[in-house]
């Protein structure tokens, strides 16, 4: 037998494949082999509505369920603004026929299962976890959730207070003024997405319009479910059946989501909050689609300019080289049913607001200017690529993408769409990439809008002349704080 070697000497190479090498860049690796799932594998029309995506996963005891509806606070009738959230998040925690509100919340405990509801802006979802054994169980109370519940009244009224506590705190934090500010300039005044919840809106609501908003839209047609967990397919299959079978009313068909988007003038946009020392901004252009053709390269030139976290030029000029902010990125992410924007964003103090967004501003000149390097195109596609698996790391991540690509209407279109991403993704070039940031990174049509202390953002910092007024073409608006 050999001598054990001492700690201190270095073990000899390796030969072949294993060869150690003297630097971590001088590393290689085969390709990255993976391929996504295929959605129809797991797809199921029920003869009773819904389309599910039933994906069994026996590693663990468990079982997830998620029914999405077709709703949204964009159904929200005139005057009652916050009917669909306030329906939304009752259905789940405000009792059904056989049990109350309390009752259920025990039961739920006792099985250690999770129930949760909730609508948003364009959709709706409740949703089930739970250990498989329970199974009969858990779909037995979620077939009353979902089809009677019970609103209960004192449940109604603290939700209502809830509710209203946190109306009264949305001008406390200027990173809430920010997104309700950043929303109005992006969409326009009258975006449906811009119709918020007021005391009187809130107060109009009754128990009756919470059940008529349920009826109508809580009707297994307008569902689509992703289940995933412990179970047999096929019995799982005729559970989901059984589970939208007989239901006690017909719903409505709801209307397509409205895409009447406006977005604001060009300018400066700042609302005076004279009580904190940092200044938020977003400066924002108008967007895409995400089944625009310049996808790909949108999001791959993005990830090079602020979206790509250490990697990307407005990180390493905004925080690493100045040190004027913790955070700064840039977002352009596809809407799914109108154009959502893009946008560059950070925090800083007030008096380096100005200069900080000049900065942001001139590494958008220099994108739209001049090619991208060969190492940045390469770093981006490549982190792209070898994050995709990600999407598809469990069983319920893979129920999850297939529903909500059935959900959006991307599978109808596009039913091999994830077999195509890394392609295209591989196809960007350069070329590309300098085409698109012309395209959509318009300097002209900026809009910028910073919250924070007026005064001092716009006095600007005295080691550097540029002032915030004369960012966007000299055109500066100040915002009231909206009661």
């Amino acid at each position: 037998p050999t001598p054990a070697a001492s700690p201190a000497t270095p073990a000899p190479a390796a030969t072949g494949a294993g060869a150690i090498v003297a630097r971590p860049e001088e590393l290689s690796y085969p390709p990255l082999a993976y391929e996504p799932p295929t959605p129809a594998e797991y797809r199921v029309t029920l003869k009773t509505g819904p389309v599910a995506y039933v994906v069994p996963d026996r590693e663990l005891p468990l079982v997830n369920i998620i029914v999405y509806a077709r709703t949204g606070d964009y159904l929200d009738p005139a005057g009652k603004e916050g009917l669909a959230g306030l329906t939304g998040y009752l259905l789940a925690r405000g009792g059904t026929k056989t049990k109350t509100a309390e009752e259920l919340e025990e039961r739920l405990a006792f099985l250690a299962a999770i129930l949760s509801s909730g609508v948003g802006d364009s959709q709706g979802s409740v949703s089930l976890n739970l250990l498989a054994k329970d199974l009969d169980e858990g779909l037995s109370i979620l077939r009353e959730v979902l089809s009677e519940p019970r609103f209960q009244e004192d449940k109604i009224e603290l939700r209502k207070q809830q509710t209203l506590q946190a109306m009264k705190q949305r001008n406390d934090d200027s990173s809430s003024i920010e997104a309700r500010e950043a929303g109005f300039l992006a969409y326009g005044e009258k975006f449906w997405a811009n119709d918020y919840v007021t005391s009187n809106s809130l107060e109009s609501i009754s128990r009756d319009d919470i059940e008529a908003f349920h009826r109508k839209w809580f009707y297994p047609s307008n569902f689509v479910v992703a289940a995933s967990g412990d179970f047999d397919r096929e019995e799982m299959i005729a559970k989901l059946e059984k589970l939208f079978a007989d239901w006690p009313y017909t719903g409505e068909t709801p209307p397509a989501i409205p895409t009447n988007t406006v977005f604001a003038a060009p300018g400066a946009y700042i609302v005076n909050k004279a009580d904190v020392n940092q200044g938020r901004v977003s400066m924002m252009l108008p967007g895409i689609t995400r089944d625009n053709p310049d996808y790909f390269p949108v999001i791959i030139m993005n990830d090079i300019l602020g979206g790509g976290g250490f990697t990307s030029r407005i990180m390493n000029r905004v925080r690493s080289d100045e040190g004027l902010a913790y955070s700064a990125y840039s977002s352009f992410p596809g809407g799914v049913y109108y154009p959502r924007t893009f946008t560059a964003a950070f925090q800083s103090k007030s008096r380096t607001v100005a200069y900080a967004a000049s900065i942001i501003l001139e590494e958008i000149k220099r994108m739209t200017a001049e090619p991208v390097s060969d190492q940045e195109l390469s770093t981006s596609k490549r982190g792209f690529i070898e994050r995709f698996p990600r999407t598809f790391a469990t069983k319920a991540q893979v129920a999850y993408t297939f529903a909500q690509d059935e959900f959006t209407g991307r599978y109808a279109e596009h039913p091999d769409y994830w077999k195509t991403v890394r392609p295209k993704i591989r196809a960007v070039t350069k070329e590309d990439v300098l085409r698109v940031a012309k395209q959509y990174l318009t300097p002209d049509r900026f809009v910028i809008l910073a919250v924070g202390n007026k005064d001092q953002i716009l006095l600007g910092h005295p080691d550097h002349p540029v002032k915030f007024q004369d960012l966007a073409g000299g055109h500066l608006t100040e915002l009231p704080l909206r009661d």
